[in-house]
């Protein structure tokens, strides 16, 4: 088994990979995510100004529980509501170097679920 300080660090390179041939403009955002252990962050990010557009998190929608598949499925649907309510339809979707898998597929498929389209 890899080592947890090990694990990230060849997470942050695969990221880092990622990044170099994405980028959010203002007519695609960038959908990012992050995954830690209890909690799971998602946001919308302009790389052409450097800045968020929004957020959301297992922290701000007050879920019980943040490292499950349902609190994903919870923060994908409210994040796609927000960005609809902000006039985003088309993101470009950045899974942070996580594995397509899991908490990370199910915020995705919520998100295009709500409406979002990547």
């Amino acid at each position: 088994m890899i080592p947890l300080r090990q694990r990230n660090e060849i997470r942050q390179r695969v990221h880092f990979r990622i990044r170099q041939k994405m980028r959010g403009t203002a007519e695609r955002p960038r959908l990012n995510v992050y995954r830690s252990l209890n909690h799971i962050y998602a946001q919308i990010v302009d790389d052409a100004k450097g800045e968020t557009l929004l957020s959301a998190s297992t922290l701000s929608a007050k879920i019980k529980t943040g490292g499950n598949v349902a609190a994903a499925k919870e923060v994908g649907k409210l994040v796609a509501e927000q960005a609809i309510e902000k006039g985003i339809k088309r993101v470009v979707f950045d899974r942070g170097g996580y594995l397509y898998h899991g908490r990370v597929k199910a915020l995705a498929d919520a998100a295009r679920a709500a409406g979002l389209e990547f």
